[in-house]
């Protein structure tokens, strides 16, 4: 279905609109493991070639950064052509990512194996998450949220067959055939992709928590704008530290002796590994439309303030008793649940502020930040081995996420409260001091 069995000036039904964010979220359902499943691949990696860990590290830095960097490229794209032919490009590129991994030998080989899944998954999510904003003006939060929810959520059913196809077929199998199976299915859903055309959705909501524009500005507008820096400032201090985690879960476990030891949880026993990486999976996906729909009613900055100080104590406290196992699976979920929020969180922020237009664009500018956030990674793994443990990587993330929620209340939301009243007078021709915005 697309846009031309919908009269361009008429609103579509609201059941339209949720097709169309299913399917971004089944898309970035296939996606997910691109990322979320890496940490799986890495020890099996450096068993089977004997690279340095901190090296193969290198190649998630490089997915992560080609699937941020260019999402505004992409992002152009979406806002002038729609989204199909974009999450086609996409879906392709992710399949040929992992089948270059399943027959790379070399690090150079798994370095542009991840460079062309990266391209492929920025491709789609971009795409999803931008399509989402455009879509749901008036629920804008919980609908980036549950976008995003399929990425960080995806790959939880897939946590188990993965390890499995691993240990049965080995890791170069689990490449290719969760690589073709992954692609092919974003590549089909493609074509039933669309995006808004003027009427066709409600207009920006404006109570007292949500604060809103209603000027569009453009990409290179935006660059210009120092809040814009802001912004992308807190979402690489908050990015990094999940990144790192999801990374390096595994080696983590391993380094502190818990991930071979069974836990048991309401009644349900797993080695802690596995444990961790699928309540890790979940909680981080329901963790985006949960506090995206709570900052529909609170406000974004608000919601920041508490999610940020939650990873914060989380990560202070998987320092403290991480070395326990029941522990370490526990609070790595407490970790991902008060990370995840920032895929839903900051794109609505930008929206808001930036207005719908040239969303996916946008929004994409500022997701670059994962990418910037990426390159601290591998120096994590560098800390950890000059030290011998992962002590000073928990404490500087944590230290960073208290530091953005502080900056959320304290300078994002009045500073941005003036922003948007200006674009509001640029918009109306009345004094920004006349015009109520929260």
């Amino acid at each position: 279905m697309g846009t031309t069995d919908v009269t361009p000036t008429k609103p579509v039904s609201d059941g339209y609109r949720w097709m169309q964010l299913v399917i971004g979220v089944i898309c970035m359902v296939m996606i997910a493991n691109l990322q979320y499943g890496w940490t799986f691949f890495v020890p099996e990696i450096q068993k089977k070639f004997g690279f340095d860990r901190a090296a193969i590290q290198w190649a998630f830095t490089l997915f992560v950064l080609f699937e941020t960097w260019l999402v505004p490229v992409e992002g152009w794209f979406v806002d002038k052509y729609g989204p199909k032919v974009v999450v086609l490009f996409g879906g392709v590129l992710c399949g040929i990512g992992w089948v270059i991994n399943a027959y790379a030998t070399t690090l150079n080989m798994f370095y542009l194996g991840q460079v062309v899944a990266g391209l492929g998954a920025g491709a789609v999510y971009g795409t999803c998450v931008g399509s989402a904003l455009k879509w749901f003006p008036d629920k804008r939060g919980l609908a980036a949220g549950i976008t995003a929810a399929g990425f960080g959520a995806g790959s939880a059913l897939t946590v188990a067959p993965i390890q499995w196809a691993i240990a049965d077929a080995g890791f170069q199998a689990a490449f290719l055939y969760f690589g073709i199976g992954q692609g092919l299915i974003v590549a089909l859903l493609a074509f039933f992709l669309a995006s808004p055309k003027k009427g066709q959705v409600p207009e920006v909501v404006a109570n007292a928590n949500i604060i809103q524009t209603r000027r569009n500005y453009t990409p290179g507008e935006v660059a210009r704008q120092p809040i814009f820096w802001l912004m992308y400032f807190m979402f690489v201090i908050v990015g990094a530290g999940g990144l790192m985690i999801t990374a390096n879960l595994k080696p983590i476990a391993a380094d502190i002796g818990v991930d071979k030891v069974p836990v048991t949880i309401l009644g349900v026993t797993m080695i802690a590994i596995t444990f961790a990486a699928t309540i890790d999976r979940v909680l981080n996906g329901l963790t985006r439309p949960f506090f995206g729909w709570v900052s529909d009613k609170i406000g974004r900055e608000n919601t920041m303030f508490i999610a940020f100080a939650m990873e914060g104590f989380g990560i202070y406290m998987l320092y403290l008793w991480g070395h326990d196992p029941l522990w370490f699976v526990l609070l790595s979920g407490f970790v991902f649940f008060a990370w995840g929020e920032i895929y839903s969180l900051f794109p609505s922020t930008c929206t808001d502020t930036f207005g719908s237009k040239f969303a996916a664009t946008n929004a994409g500018l500022l997701y670059t930040a994962k990418g910037t956030a990426a390159l601290l990674v591998p120096f994590a793994n560098y800390l950890q081995q000059s030290s011998g443990n992962w002590n000073g990587v928990f404490l500087a993330a944590a230290g960073a996420n208290i530091l953005a929620s502080i900056l959320a209340i304290a300078v994002l939301k009045p500073w941005r409260k003036r922003v948007v009243a200006n674009s509001q007078a640029e918009v109306t021709g009345a004094p920004a001091s006349r015009i109520a915005v929260a």
